[in-house]
């Protein structure tokens, strides 16, 4: 039996990025007593092309919390939720108040631990150079949806994300983390989030490092540079609209 208003429907997403931290901040919140987190990291509902919407079946999402207790906020994290151009609309239209939780890694190491995913997992075949050299042909033949695969540079051009979200939802509503100060600064950056939710702070006492990539080799750094170049507008821009210093992002030493 839902005890009240506040745990009758999820209250917040970990909505991305992908292979930016996620995982990791999910195991942080999971711990903490005012939220219930599925054991299940990705649920995969606003993403569900196979449900009705409008009128998807609600319950099967809230099935996902009946270990919840009272007064609990319900959380998801479900990485491809900011990228799923179909899902803003779903998740407000759902929860119009919903907090969204973002975390942004260097574009080019994104795009590049995600291959390093999708190749582990046997669904891409093709070195890097080559994948990405076809990334636009192969999101062709998704359409009219997108290529929830082989979208490496796609997934890590986050201004369009970040916009699409804030239309949406509002700015207030939006946290934007960056997954370096996760890592390097987690008190710090857990508190922002604890803030957002208007949750109690908690203290971390043990560094979350979640499937963290290990590579057979490193991004090949002519091939970096390239993609630096690519992604430069992009990453120049995030730097404006967040007021961030990214030029981290455009190194390629690293």
């Amino acid at each position: 039996i839902r005890q009240n208003q506040q745990s009758t429907k999820v209250n917040f997403m970990i909505a991305g990025a992908q292979k930016a931290g996620t995982t990791a901040l999910a195991d942080y919140l999971r711990s903490h007593p005012q939220i219930q987190l599925p054991p299940q990291k990705e649920l995969h509902f606003f993403d569900d092309e196979e449900q009705s919407w409008p009128n998807a079946d609600f319950d099967a999402l809230h099935n996902n919390f009946c270990d919840a207790r009272p007064g609990q906020l319900w959380g998801d994290a479900t990485p491809i939720t900011m990228y799923w151009e179909r899902c803003a609309e779903r998740i407000w239209r759902y929860n119009s108040s919903m907090r969204m939780i973002i975390i942004l890694r260097d574009p080019v190491d994104r795009a590049y631990s995600h291959w390093a995913m999708e190749t582990k997992r046997g669904m891409e075949t093709l070195a890097f150079t080559e994948a990405i050299q076809i990334e636009e042909t192969r999101a062709r033949t998704a359409l009219p949806l997108q290529d929830r695969v082989h979208s490496y540079l796609d997934r890590s051009r986050y201004s369009e994300q970040i916009r699409r979200l804030w239309r949406w939802f509002g700015k207030c509503n939006v946290l934007i983390l960056k997954q370096e100060d996760l890592s390097t600064i987690p008190q710090i950056t857990l508190n922002k989030v604890y803030d957002f939710l208007s949750i109690d702070q908690r203290e971390v006492r043990t560094s979350i490092l979640a499937n963290k990539g290990t590579y057979s080799e490193p991004i090949d750094k002519s091939m970096r540079s390239q993609l630096i170049e690519s992604m430069r507008g992009e990453i120049i821009t995030i730097e404006k609209i967040l007021g961030w210093d990214c030029s981290d992002w455009l190194k390629v030493e690293r």
